[in-house]
C-alpha cells in the first residue's frame, strides 16, 4: 500500500512537471484510444471553471486547487453576450479577459479545453447567445440561417483569432488541446429538419477552416461530420460510444447540479461521481471533464433558466467560493492518481471484459507483461467475485482498483478523505455586533408615468404589444404605460372593473393612477400567466402602468428566442353588469415604452453618487416595494470568502462598492418535502436532480458570495434595489471557514486532516480506532478499539493547520480485539 502511495506521487510530479515545461509547440493529434500528444497517448482528467463565474484574482487559486486536485486539464466555455452586449461593442475587461484566464491555465501547467459555441447553455442567460441577434431582421437562430450564421462567423473569428495572435493553441506552444463548435446541438436538430443538419456540417466547416491544429469535438452529437469529435454529456457516460473510431470522451461529468428559485440544495455523493468516473475509464475512456469543478456564482444579470439562481455552486468538487468541498474533492484527487499511474496500460493495452451476471463485472488490461483490473458492481447489493483464485468482494454500486490485479487500492464507495463541515462567522471587523451595527439610508424608486416618460423626448410609442427582448435585454424591468378616458356614459363606469393582464413575462406589478393595485409572478417562470386585480377607475383620464420583470431568459430548447418574453395581451378592463361581462380590450391602445429604473440610470449602486434627491437616513420603511437601500461596512477580517445574509428582503438586486453580486430572492422558499439527511444519503443507484435534496421549506438562497476582491480594507457600500418589499433590518456579513472535520478511514489508508487558510486544529471531539459506528456528528465507539486513540491524535494534530495520520495499530497501539478490517473515526474542530 505505501510503495504504490509513493508512486502515484511521483508519477503526479511527473505528469506536471512535463505540463509545466511545455511552452513550446507540441504535436497533437488522436487515434481511436486517446489524444496522442508529441506521440504519446494521454489520459486527461478535466474540470470546468468558468471564467466569469469568478474573479481574475481568484483564477490562480482555484487551478491551482484543481491540480492539487488531480487535474491536468481545464475546461471553459466562451460566453458571447458578455463579450459582445450590444452589436460589435466588445468586452474582454476583468473577469471576461479570456486571455488571461488561458494563460493563467498555463501558468499553472495545465492544458485547456476551450468550448466557443458560441451557443452554451449553461444556465446562461439566453444559452449565451446576445438578445439583440432576435432584432436583425430575418433571423433565425442556430439554424441554417444566413442572418446567424454570419454573426456567428463573426463572433467565433475574433475569439479565435485572440487567442491564435497569443499563441495559446498547443501547436503554437500554448495549452489549448481541444476546441468544440456548437453545443448539444444534437439534442434539438430533429427540430430544424434539413436545415439543421445542413448546419452543424457548416459548423464542422468553419471549425475546420482556422487551421488551429487542435481537434474539435460537437458533444451530444451522434451525427457529429468528420473530423468533428462527438462526445457525452450526462451524469454516466460508460455505455457511450462515438460514431466512429475516435477517442472515447465524457465532456460534462455533473458533478451535481443546477439550482433554482424555490429549489431544493442538490447534492450528489463523492461515491456515486466516483463510481461514474471509474466505470468511463473501465470501459475505455480516456478524457472525461467535471462539470462543473468550480461552478461559482451568477454574477450580475447572467442567470439564464429563468429562474436560476445567484449561486452557481453545483456541489462541485470547489465550492462557490473556492474551498475545497470534502470528501468529494479528496476522494477524487485519489482516483486521479491511480488513474495517472495507470495511464500506459489503459491507452496503449488489450482489454478484455467480463460479465459475471447481476451487474457484475471484470475488466482487465493488459501491457508489456503487466494487468491492471477493474471489478464493477451495478448493483445496489454487495457481490463476491473470483478472479484467478481469488475471491474479492465488491460493494454494491462501485468499482475497485486493482493497478495489479490482485490488491485492491481503490474502492469508490471507500471514503477515505475528510468531510468538511462548513459553516458561516461573524463579522469580526466590528465593534458592534451585526447587523444592529449597521445604518441605513433609503430613496424610493421613482413611478414612471406618462407624462415623465413622454418628456424625454425619445420615447416609443406604439399600438402594440412589444417583446420585452425587442429592447435587448439591457435590464430586467420594462415599463408598458397606456392610459384610458372615462366618462361618465361609458358602460363600465361606476362598475367595479378588474384589470386583467396575460404575460408571458415572469413577475408583473400594476399601477392605477400612480397606486400599486398588485402584483404577480409565474410559479415557475417558464409559463405564461393571468394577472388580475381591481381597478377603481375615475373619471377622466386614468394611467395605467405596467412594470413587467425578467428573471432570466430561457437558455435551453429548440427556437428558444421564440418564448415570449413580457407582456403581450390580451390587456383589458372588465367588470360584470346584469350578469353581461362588459369589457374594455386595451391591447392596440397607444403603449408607451420606457427601459429599466430610474435609479439604474441614475447609477444609484455606484459609490458616492450624489443624485438631486439625497438619500433618506429617517423613516427607513420595511415591506416597502420599489425602495433603494444603502449602508456601509467593514471588511471582515482574515482571508476566508465573505458573504452577506439577506434573509428578510424579497427580491432584487445586490452592489457592493458598485459591482454587482447577483439578484436575490431569499422571499422564494424551497419545497417542504422530499429532503434527506446528506450524512444517510444512499449513494447506490442511478443519480438525479432529486435525490439526496436538502434545504426544505427555508429560503433557496439566503447568502450571496462578495469576493474579496470586491471589498475595500476600510469602508465598503453595499446598495440594494429592493423590488417586492422586505427588510434589510436583518442583513449581516459573515465568512466561510470548515468548522469542525470528519473521517472515517480504513485501515492502511494515510489519512490527512486539514482546517482551511490560515486555521489550525483546535481540538479532537472524538476518536476511535477499531470498529466505531455512526456518521459525522453522530460518532459512537464500538466494542473493540485502541485506547490511546484520542490522545494519539491530539498530539499529532491539535495547534496544526494540516497533519497526516496513519491509520494503523503502529500509529495508535494494539486494540486486543480481532475484527475484519479496522476503521478510524475522528471529528476534530478547527
Amino acid at each position: 500500500m505505501a510503495r504504490i502511495g509513493v508512486n502515484l506521487s511521483l508519477c503526479s510530479l511527473f505528469v506536471f512537471a512535463l505540463l509545466a515545461a511545455a511552452s513550446y509547440a507540441i504535436d497533437l493529434s488522436y487515434d481511436d484510444r486517446a489524444l496522442t500528444i508529441n506521440g504519446e497517448r494521454k489520459l486527461i482528467v478535466s474540470g470546468s471553471i468558468h471564467y466569469p463565474r469568478s474573479t481574475a484574482e481568484m483564477w490562480p487559486d482555484l487551478i491551482k486547487k484543481a491540480k492539487e486536485g488531480g487535474l491536468n486539464a481545464i475546461e471553459t466555455y466562451v460566453f458571447w453576450n458578455a463579450h459582445e452586449p450590444l452589436r460589435r461593442q466588445y468586452d474582454f475587461s476583468g473577469n471576461l479577459n479570456l486571455v488571461r484566464f488561458i494563460k493563467t491555465v498555463h501558468d499553472a501547467g495545465l492544458y485547456a479545453i476551450l468550448r466557443i459555441g458560441p451557443y452554451v447553455c449553461a444556465e446562461w442567460n439566453f444559452g449565451g447567445l446576445p438578445v439583440w441577434l432576435t432584432n436583425i431582421p430575418d433571423m433565425h437562430l442556430r439554424t441554417n440561417n444566413d442572418a446567424f450564421k454570419n454573426e456567428m462567423q463573426n463572433f467565433t473569428t475574433l475569439i479565435v483569432d485572440k487567442l491564435k495572435h497569443e499563441k495559446l493553441f498547443a501547436t503554437q506552444g500554448g495549452p489549448i488541446i481541444l476546441a468544440q463548435i456548437e453545443n448539444e446541438y444534437g439534442n434539438i436538430e430533429w427540430s430544424f429538419g434539413e436545415d439543421g443538419k445542413k448546419y452543424i456540417d457548416w459548423c464542422a466547416n468553419l471549425a475546420e477552416s482556422y487551421n488551429v491544429g487542435v481537434p474539435w469535438i460537437m458533444c451530444q452529437q451522434n451525427d457529429a461530420p468528420e473530423p468533428m469529435i462527438n462526445t457525452c454529456n450526462g451524469y454516466y457516460c460508460d455505455q457511450f460510444q462515438p460514431n466512429r473510431k475516435v477517442p472515447k470522451m465524457w465532456t460534462e461529468n455533473w458533478t451535481g447540479w443546477f439550482k433554482s428559485w424555490g429549489m431544493k440544495d442538490p447534492y450528489r455523493t463523492a461515491e456515486d461521481v466516483a463510481f461514474a468516473v471509474a466505470r468511463f475509464y473501465q470501459l475505455g475512456g480516456t478524457l472525461q471533464n467535471y462539470y462543473m469543478y468550480h461552478g461559482g456564482t451568477n454574477f450580475g444579470r447572467v442567470a439564464g433558466g429563468p429562474y436560476i439562481s445567484t449561486t452557481y455552486d453545483y456541489n462541485a468538487p470547489l465550492d462557490e467560493y473556492g474551498n475545497l468541498n470534502q470528501p468529494k474533492w479528496g476522494h477524487l484527487k485519489k482516483l486521479h492518481e491511480l488513474l495517472y499511474a495507470m495511464e500506459k496500460t489503459l491507452t496503449y493495452g488489450a482489454r478484455e471484459d467480463i460479465d459475471y451476471g447481476n451487474q457484475l463485472y471484470s475488466t482487465v488490461y493488459r501491457y508489456e507483461g503487466k494487468q491492471s483490473c477493474f471489478f464493477a458492481n451495478a448493483a445496489n447489493e454487495d457481490q463476491k467475485l473470483t478472479f484467478e483464485n481469488t475471491e474479492y468482494n465488491v460493494p454494491g454500486w462501485s468499482v475497485s482498483i486493482l493497478p495489479d490485479c490482485f490488491k485492491e487500492v481503490y474502492n469508490t464507495a471507500k471514503v477515505n478523505t475528510q468531510t468538511s463541515v462548513m459553516v458561516k462567522k461573524g463579522n469580526e471587523a466590528d465593534d458592534e455586533e451585526e447587523p444592529y451595527s449597521l445604518k441605513w439610508t433609503w430613496r424610493p424608486e421613482n413611478l414612471m408615468n406618462l407624462d415623465t416618460v413622454l418628456a424625454q423626448g425619445n420615447a416609443l410609442a406604439t399600438t402594440e404589444l412589444l417583446d420585452q427582448k425587442f429592447f435587448n435585454d439591457t435590464s430586467d424591468y420594462l415599463w408598458y404605460l397606456t392610459s384610458v378616458e372615462m366618462q361618465e356614459s361609458d358602460p363600465l363606469w361606476g362598475l367595479d372593473t378588474t384589470l386583467h393582464v396575460h404575460t408571458d413575462g415572469h413577475i408583473v406589478h400594476a399601477f392605477l393612477n400612480g397606486k400599486h393595485i398588485g402584483s404577480k409572478y409565474s410559479p415557475d417562470g417558464h409559463n405564461h400567466f393571468i394577472f388580475e386585480t381591481n381597478a377603481k377607475l375615475k373619471l377622466g383620464t386614468n394611467e395605467i402602468v405596467l412594470l413587467s420583470v425578467t428573471a432570466g431568459l430561457p437558455n435551453y430548447g429548440a427556437k428558444f428566442e421564440e418564448i415570449r418574453t413580457g407582456i403581450h395581451g390580451p390587456v383589458r378592463l372588465f367588470a360584470t353588469k346584469n350578469n353581461e361581462v362588459i369589457k374594455m380590450v386595451l391591447d392596440n391602445s397607444k403603449w408607451v415604452y420606457h427601459i429599466g429604473l430610474h435609479g439604474e440610470k441614475m447609477e444609484l449602486y455606484l459609490p458616492g453618487t450624489n443624485p438631486k434627491h439625497p438619500w433618506q437616513s429617517e423613516n427607513l420603511p420595511s415591506n416597502r416595494m420599489l425602495v433603494w437601500y444603502k449602508t456601509s461596512f467593514k471588511a471582515p477580517l482574515g482571508t476566508d470568502p465573505v458573504v452577506v445574509d439577506l434573509l428578510g428582503l424579497g427580491k432584487g438586486h445586490a452592489w457592493v462598492n458598485g459591482r454587482s453580486i447577483g439578484r436575490y430572492w431569499p422571499s422564494y422558499l424551497a419545497g417542504e418535502n422530499g429532503c434527506d439527511d446528506v450524512h444517510k444519503c444512499d449513494y447506490r443507484g442511478a443519480y438525479g436532480a432529486d435525490k439526496c435534496v436538502t434545504n426544505c421549506g427555508k429560503s433557496s438562497q439566503r447568502w450571496y458570495h462578495i469576493p474579496r476582491e470586491f471589498l475595500n480594507e476600510d469602508k465598503n457600500e453595499l446598495v440594494l434595489f429592493e423590488e417586492m418589499g422586505g427588510t434589510p433590518l436583518l442583513v449581516n456579513f459573515q465568512t466561510v471557514t470548515v468548522g469542525r472535520i470528519c473521517a472515517n478511514a480504513n485501515e492502511g489508508v494515510n489519512l490527512e486532516l486539514s482546517c482551511q487558510g490560515e486555521r489550525v486544529i483546535s481540538d479532537i471531539k472524538f476518536a476511535s480506532f477499531g470498529e466505531p459506528k455512526g456518521s459525522c456528528g453522530e460518532f459512537v465507539k464500538g466494542s473493540c478499539e485502541s485506547p490511546n486513540t484520542l490522545s494519539v491524535l491530539r498530539n499529532l494534530c491539535v495547534g496544526k493547520g494540516s497533519c497526516a495520520v496513519n491509520v494503523t495499530e503502529d500509529t495508535f497501539g494494539p486494540t486486543g480485539c480481532k475484527c475484519g478490517q479496522y476503521r478510524l473515526a475522528v471529528e476534530a474542530v478547527c
